[in-house]
């Protein structure tokens, strides 16, 4: 598969042109806001196979060339025996942009149909098996960071499945260490409008594959959010942009947990960014 270069299309050459620069610029300032990658980095960026995963890699590869360090960057998917998986397309779309790449081999799609009862969600158990051993892979081969394709929709939509479901103000980090410390999670997609990915990947021509071939069930909670989502940006257009904000500008002293403001000292907990520095991200996420 191929970007779109037909002559007789010279609109859509440029809307791709122009979506790969505003995505470019996003992740650049989501990486520089973070300090997600640096000099001697080995980036391992996980494809699925998915638009956004296949953007990132491009996204990545692209920064990779005026950066002003160097690191590198390989991909590697876990096949997790799925039935129906194509396991031509991944390689034969790698080959061909000629980077290092690995094609994990693990049977997780045995254990989680054996673990989890028919009709129920399996997607839990499954990332949780995929992440371990995308984690041995990373530490096996001197990786330093793992790239996640998750977008600001993932990071709201977890914000607010934390707030319904759990109650919790939790949402995904953009940077996140394991708890052993021998981990580093990077999520570069993080100030990127899934609408934007969608679209960058139909002008791109992806070779996207389903991700749906477990036959698992939808996440039905995470769908209520999204529904809910698409409802408010259509009724009130910049909406999630705002909501968006909202996770760089927390204010503590403005909540109610002791664990991040010492209420009797009147303290401001120290991880909490100054009004300039929350206003400049906000700032470099808004889209007009």
């Amino acid at each position: 598969m191929h970007p779109v270069t037909d002559p007789q299309k010279p609109d859509a050459r440029r809307e791709q042109q122009k979506l790969q620069k505003r995505l470019q610029r996003e992740a650049g300032q989501a990486i520089a806001d973070f300090s997600m990658i640096e000099a001697g980095d080995k980036i391992m960026c996980c494809l699925s196979g998915g638009k956004d995963s296949y953007a990132m890699l491009d996204i990545l590869l692209s920064l990779q060339k005026k950066a002003p360090v160097r690191f590198e960057v390989i991909a590697v998917n876990l096949d997790q025996k799925q039935p129906g998986f194509p396991q031509h397309v991944l390689p034969q779309y790698l080959q061909g942009l000629g980077i290092e790449y690995h094609i994990i081999e693990r049977d997780t799609y045995s254990v989680v149909k054996d673990k989890i009862p028919a009709g129920k969600t399996t997607c839990g158990l499954c990332s949780r098996l995929r992440r371990g051993h995308l984690y041995a892979f990373a530490e096996a081969n001197g990786v330093t960071k793992i790239a996640l394709g998750h977008h600001r929709d993932d990071l709201l939509e977890t914000l607010f499945l934390n707030m319904f479901y759990a109650g919790k103000l939790k949402s995904m980090a953009p940077l996140l260490r394991s708890d052993d410390g021998r981990n580093t999670v990077i999520r570069p997609l993080a100030y990127c409008r899934e609408k934007d990915l969608e679209r960058f990947a139909e002008l791109r021509d992806y070779p996207v594959i389903p991700c749906n071939l477990c036959g698992s069930q939808k996440n039905l909670q995470r769908q209520v959010i999204k529904d809910m989502f698409k409802v408010w940006d259509e009724q009130h257009p910049g909406r999630l942009e705002t909501m968006f904000s909202a996770l760089c500008n927390v204010e503590p002293s403005h909540l109610a947990d002791p664990q991040l403001f010492n209420f009797s000292e009147n303290s401001r907990y120290s991880a909490t960014p100054s009004k300039a520095e929350s206003k400049r991200r906000i700032q470099s996420v808004e889209h007009h």
